[in-house]
């Protein structure tokens, strides 16, 4: 009756329009009270929960990712991008797709990437003669690369969800291969989607053009192999650097780029602080879910469930991929992460399933939930840059998605596409 009670309550809130946070600890609240335990559980879960030293990294890369968004490297990074992919059918798609894979070894986040790429590339789409839902659609599908590549923060949320005992660097490693299978599959589908509506390219501005804005480009990009080879390295920590991601980013855009005056810092402070509030928030309620989950042995539960008619591994990530997919639909990916890790860990670790494989699954799947209604933030946000109704875009969205499906798929199934270049720099 308590997991019941947990569960419909949770439903029921977000039914109604309440903030998943809100939602998360008035369940929690309503199951403690019905278990007859002391409300004084709740604050100390949630402390427990925020309690942990690795999730500093999270408002860290997020500062870092605002700082680089703001200070001129995402024009650099288009520019480069322009320059490398431009010619092919479909340019301003195709440079919006590699843009993104550059920003998001940058900001380590969707929602960054489709403000930034996408509030540059859209207009210039539509301006050039793109159709709207083309230009949206491309830019929101593409923002699902950030989310695999580092210093992705939703695979450190991952991490600490976990239990903090998966190592960070190798699940950077992991997202590596995946992103790039992802690039190539939506340039893929760029191109044929570009070739039927009858999309021109963009002129090759020649090699001198590449090397010059490849060398302008090389101190924000510079950030992803700081990041990347110093944590595997063994040279500083997640958290060690994501506080040198900062110091980085501000060298960069205030001393070399010199595009981050001090109002735009400000403001670039007030949101890296709201973000961080938001996600901070969701953590501490999620904590407390937790918890009651594994005092309710949901976690068991779901195992013996599972294991009572799927025998196979493949069948169980079948199964959590489909239920993560309808998940998505109406819940952002952090907290999703934060729900859904306590119970279906378990249940893939009992099915042999790498945890590291298990965290790039369920990442990306959620990630699809972004870009698919009712409740989808990169959907929101691309549709609004690109002034389009949300039924425009799911109209016309379909190539694209199945594409980042088709991905999800492969990766799913194929663990070692994710889990050989950890091994290889083991």
């Amino acid at each position: 009756m308590a997991i019941a009670l947990l569960f419909i309550v949770f439903a029921l809130l977000l039914t109604l329009g309440v903030p998943v946070a809100f939602a998360l600890a008035a369940a929690s609240l309503a199951t403690l009270l019905y278990l007859d335990l002391p409300s004084v559980v709740l604050v100390q879960q949630i402390q427990a929960g925020t309690g942990s030293a690795s999730l500093i990294a999270i408002p860290l890369f997020i500062f870092a990712g605002e700082i680089m968004m703001r200070g001129g490297i995402s024009e650099r990074l288009i520019a480069l991008a322009s320059s490398l992919v431009g010619r092919m059918r479909g340019g301003l798609g195709q440079v919006s797709i590699l843009s993104s894979l550059f920003f998001g070894g940058v900001s380590g986040s969707a929602i960054a990437d489709v403000s930034a790429v996408g509030g540059t590339m859209i207009p210039q789409m539509v301006k050039r003669g793109y159709d709207r839902d083309f230009a949206v659609n491309v830019s929101i599908t593409a923002a699902l690369v950030a989310l695999l590549v580092p210093p992705s923060h939703n695979l450190i949320l991952f991490s600490a969800a976990a239990g903090g005992g998966l190592s960070i660097a190798r699940l950077f490693a992991a997202g590596i291969m995946p992103a790039l299978l992802m690039t190539v599959a939506l340039m893929a589908t760029c191109y044929v989607v570009a070739r039927y509506r009858g999309y021109g390219t963009e002129s090759f501005p020649g090699w001198r053009a590449v090397t010059v804005r490849l060398v302008s480009a090389l101190p924000g990009l510079g950030l992803v192999a700081l990041i990347f080879i110093g944590i595997r390295a063994g040279i500083f920590t997640a958290v060690e650097s994501a506080a040198i991601a900062v110091v980085y980013a501000l060298l960069v855009t205030v001393v070399l780029y010199r595009q981050l005056p001090l109002r735009v810092f400000a403001d670039t402070v007030v949101h890296a602080a709201r973000s961080t509030g938001v996600i901070l928030f969701v953590i501490a309620t999620a904590a407390v879910f937790g918890w009651l989950l594994a005092y309710l042995q949901v976690p068991a539960a779901a195992v013996e469930f599972l294991q009572s008619f799927a025998h196979s591994k493949y069948m169980v990530l079948l199964m959590i991929v489909v239920m993560l997919l309808l998940l998505g639909t109406f819940m952002d990916l952090a907290p999703m992460i934060l729900i859904c890790t306590p119970i279906f860990l378990p249940v893939a670790k009992a099915y042999g399933i790498d945890p590291i494989h298990f965290g790039l699954v369920l990442v990306l799947t959620g990630g699809l939930g972004l870009v698919t209604p009712p409740v989808g933030s990169v959907l929101f946000i691309g549709t609004a840059i690109g002034k389009i109704s949300i039924s425009q875009s799911m109209r016309t969205i379909w190539p694209f998605w199945l594409a980042a499906l088709a991905v999800l798929l492969v990766v799913t199934f194929f663990p070692q596409l994710s889990l050989w270049l950890p091994d290889l720099l083991a």
